[in-house]
């Protein structure tokens, strides 16, 4: 049958397909527009399957916030091109929006439906790497200018400025733990055996092993665990000097 090209240019506005595939899909279905879409929907779904063991190391980062609820979506594809494309952005910054509003199981049905459509739009594996809604009195963010990286931390007490120090810090640092009580049991053990391995490879009597020890997992601590950190903006300072009697509620670092 003879297909109308409004409809066609319709399809592909809705689509961003090819014409010889919109024209397909509408001569499938007898020239019924939503019919197409939907014949065009489950082609791309194909495509994406196709798609989904393509690694995906470029994507952005983006943040919503309203009063003191923010949330963070962290949004992965193949290409730097396409991550800086105005639709790429443009659907980030909605599913960041999306999940500010409305629960998480609404929000994750609709987002697997966007990256379905832009998948057959764009022709590229994305994926939702990562995303997250925090709420407290004091909500900190970091995006850094590349969109790549984000930090967020919650504080009870504590004014703003510090709440976005440091997610800025956990952003450039990425602590794994908040403070040295927290360290699993099994990594704190390995990281002693290594250290000991390397103290007597080195020929250091016993009486001095477990001494220096201590010192290198203050070290470990600093290095891994946010209130140990040294502070990026002034080293005279760690993460818990900046506190002053605020406590960090919760954090995450959000990055593709």
């Amino acid at each position: 049958m003879s297909i109308d090209v409004k409809l066609i240019s319709q399809l592909r506005d809705k689509t961003g397909a090819g014409l010889g595939d919109c024209k397909a899909a509408l001569e499938e279905v007898g020239g019924d527009l939503d019919k197409a879409l939907e014949v065009m929907r489950k082609k791309g779904e194909v495509k994406a399957a196709k798609k989904a063991d393509r690694a995906t190391k470029e994507g952005i980062v983006a943040i919503a916030k309203s009063g003191n609820k923010t949330a963070v979506v962290a949004l992965a594809c193949e290409t730097d091109f396409v991550s800086r494309g105005e639709a790429f952005q443009s659907a980030v910054n909605a599913m960041a929006d999306k999940l500010l509003n409305s629960s998480e199981e609404e929000f994750k049905v609709w987002a697997d439906e966007q990256i379905k459509d832009l998948v057959l739009k764009i022709g590229e594996n994305i994926q939702l790497s990562n995303y997250g809604v925090f709420d407290g009195a004091v909500v900190g963010q970091y995006i850094h200018s590349n969109k790549k990286v984000a930090g967020i931390t919650v504080l009870n007490g504590g004014d703003q400025a510090v709440a976005d120090d440091i997610a800025m810090q956990i952003a450039a640092m990425s602590p794994r733990w908040l403070k040295p009580e927290e360290v699993d049991a099994d990594v704190l053990a390995k990281e002693k055996e290594i250290y000991r391995e390397q103290l007597l490879s080195e020929g250091k009597p016993e009486a001095m092993i477990e001494k220096i020890t201590e010192g290198k997992l203050a070290k470990f601590y600093e290095e891994n665990c946010l209130l140990n950190q040294v502070f990026i903006k002034d080293d005279s300072k760690k993460i818990k000097d900046l506190l002053a009697g605020a406590e960090i509620v919760s954090w995450a670092k959000f990055q593709v």
